[in-house]
């Protein structure tokens, strides 16, 4: 199998020449995902990560996979008191599949982002 990218229009995937997501055989990388959505992001911690849930799910369905098939996910927070909203969704996304998590605190590109969240998952 070959390996296709999956774009999501986003002119940053041109500039920092990357794609929202690699698919290679079985596999699908999904790159960073923020709560960003036409230019816009949400206020609250709990918007921008439902927005990048939706923003992944539409990659990953475009790779023929689901959150469902999500084997790995890793969560960037730009403060601590962030973590708590962000795992409660990720928990009701990903209740019954149980991926491998990681968290992360640390700075993100834009001050206004709260959240980027990043998987793979692996096609059934």
């Amino acid at each position: 199998m070959s390996r296709r990218l999956i774009s999501s229009g986003s002119p940053f995937e041109e500039i920092a020449g990357y794609s929202r997501a690699v698919v290679d055989g079985a596999w699908v990388f999904v790159a960073g995902t923020s709560g960003f959505a036409n230019g816009q992001i949400a206020e609250t911690v709990e918007d921008q990560a439902e927005q990048a849930f939706a923003t992944i799910s539409g990659a990953l369905a475009e790779a023929g996979a689901s959150l469902a098939d999500v084997v790995r996910v890793r969560l960037y927070l730009s403060d601590a008191a962030y973590f708590e909203p962000v795992a409660k969704i990720c928990g009701k996304h990903f209740k019954g599949i149980r991926p491998a998590n990681t968290s992360v605190i640390c700075g993100l590109v834009d001050p206004r982002m709260k959240v980027e969240i990043e998987v793979t998952a692996r096609k059934v």
